[in-house]
């Protein structure tokens, strides 16, 4: 398995490439579903960009040594919301499909709760993997050889706020 980098610029710049091609699209949707924790980033900037509500999921796979472990997905009990209806047209973010588990079962997981409410659910990814059991309606890379993709963000599963306050030097105890 190969490794892929991805800075903090290549990674807004993919969201935003994201964005693109579902405005492109011409699909018109009321309220954004992102599943955390990868989908949480892609969720905020796509509701600020679109204007619609964001709802969040929480849903956890991946555990082990240095979260590459893949186990039995479990869910939050709600979808955390302002408003009280989902909507119709549901646009479900995050932001890779590896293997599919997380996608499917999270569709399940809305239909069996929301069903009734929603009309249409379309997904979007940043990186589909062709390891997926499910291909994301919207995408931006298409990765054939399935490879680890370390986001920027990814640091902060190694350190502490303990370990960042010994090396921030920008931070004082004067500072509280």
């Amino acid at each position: 398995m190969t490794d892929l980098y991805v800075s903090w610029s290549d990674y807004h710049q993919k969201i935003e490439t994201l964005a693109v091609k579902i405005h492109q699209s011409g699909w018109q949707f009321d309220r954004i579903v992102c599943i955390a924790k990868g989908g949480l980033r892609v969720g905020d900037i796509f509701c600020r960009l679109f204007g619609q509500p964001l709802a969040i999921v929480t849903a956890a796979s991946y555990g082990g040594k240095d979260n590459r472990q893949q186990g039995e997905i479990a869910f939050s009990q709600h979808l955390s919301m302002i408003e009280a209806e989902l909507g119709k047209k549901v646009l479900l973010v995050d932001d890779l499909v590896d293997s599919g588990v997380s996608l499917i079962e999270s569709l399940n997981w809305l239909k069996a709760r929301y069903g009734e409410e929603i009309e249409e659910v379309r997904t979007a990814v940043i990186w589909y993997k062709s390891t997926s059991k499910i291909a994301p309606d919207y995408y931006v890379d298409y990765l054939p050889d399935s490879p680890w993709i370390h986001q920027p963000f990814e640091r902060y599963e190694q350190l502490s706020v303990a370990q960042l306050a010994q090396n921030c030097p920008d931070y004082t105890s004067a500072d509280v």
